[in-house]
């Protein structure tokens, strides 16, 4: 009695030690970790201008699509801006014909001033020398002297004329070039007086109401993108040898029971968790004990469930046999 009774004992012992080794290697090829938690890319979402909300056409947790309405502000100040620029680029539009033909007209005076100039000169230089040949008397080249001189003038009188009739044109084309980017940033706040969704998504944390002030680029709520979602799992620093990037890994979120989800380690954090913390910890002390830090895995999801919230704990087990195949690394 007493040797079947320390065989029982000792069978007991074996298969002890014989679960613990199995658990064991079943944890060194696929470590797992109950810290991590879901996540997705939160856009918040605010207004590019300032005004009053005219209508808000979604609520918290509806699923909108990108481009879809969100809400729209009252539209009646930017139209009327939008109105007032485009009756400024009328008029400077109306006036800009003018101020061409002014410096077209100044243009051509400078022409027939230049060409008075030439036919001045050839003249004066032909009485000079009728002149040196004694064929006319002084007087004559003097008075054609003078008169070249009075076309000179006058081509510098035109000039002066079309450098003042230019300026005036640059400048209208200035203004009207200012009146253009005036109107298209009405047209600008014209559109950014309805809102919409950057991207697929679920409305959250939404508590805006018709007739509330807003103020530019200040965040009214936030929207969960659907189109991609991740885990972040903190592993500990003994597991990271074994994870690579590529791998496999198995996930079960604890707000969705008996529902298991797939993905593929994306990236490892190259800092534990403890040199991100806004107070790191302090380690130059007498009592220091050493404790195992962890680090970040981001496991991408496959084929997130409908369901799925972001900040759901997890847990997360990666396949390192599988992924260490598929890379070559094991026989």
């Amino acid at each position: 009695m007493k040797s079947v009774r320390m065989m029982l004992v000792l069978a007991l012992v074996i298969g002890g030690a014989v679960a613990m080794w199995l658990w064991w290697q079943h944890a060194e090829k696929y470590p797992s970790t109950d810290d991590a938690y879901v996540g997705a890319n939160i856009v918040s979402v605010a207004p590019q201008v300032s005004g009053q909300v005219a209508e808000v056409k979604v609520r918290e947790g509806q699923r909108v699509k990108a481009g879809e309405v969100l809400f729209t502000l009252n539209a009646a100040p930017f139209l009327n801006a939008r109105i007032q620029a485009e009756a400024t680029l009328a008029v400077l539009n109306n006036g800009e014909g003018p101020a061409k033909q002014q410096a077209a007209a100044a243009s051509a005076a400078v022409t027939s001033a230049q060409e008075a100039l030439a036919a001045a000169k050839a003249q004066h230089d032909r009485d000079a020398a009728l002149l040196n040949r004694g064929s006319v008397a002084a007087a004559v080249e003097q008075n054609s002297r003078a008169a070249m001189a009075q076309a000179r003038a006058g081509v510098d009188q035109a000039q002066a004329a079309l450098a003042a009739a230019q300026a005036q044109l640059s400048d209208r084309n200035n203004q009207i070039a200012a009146a253009q980017a005036q109107l298209a940033t009405a047209d600008l706040n014209l559109s950014y007086a309805t809102v919409t969704a950057p991207e697929d998504g679920i409305i959250a944390n939404i508590n805006l109401r018709q007739g509330a002030a807003v103020t530019a680029f200040q965040p009214l709520f936030a929207l969960v993108e659907t189109a991609d979602w991740w885990v972040d799992a903190n592993f500990k620093e003994t597991d990271l040898p074994r994870i690579k990037p590529g791998q496999p890994a198995t996930i079960a979120v604890d707000m969705m029971p008996g529902t298991a989800m797939t993905g593929v380690v994306e990236t490892i954090s190259p800092g534990s968790g403890a040199t991100f913390a806004l107070l790191p910890a302090q380690n130059a002390s007498g009592n220091w004990v050493k404790v195992t830090q962890r680090f970040a895995v981001r496991i991408k999801l496959d084929a997130p469930a409908p369901d799925l919230r972001v900040g759901g704990s997890a847990t997360v087990t990666v396949d390192t046999v599988t992924g260490a195949k598929a890379a070559g690394t094991v026989p």
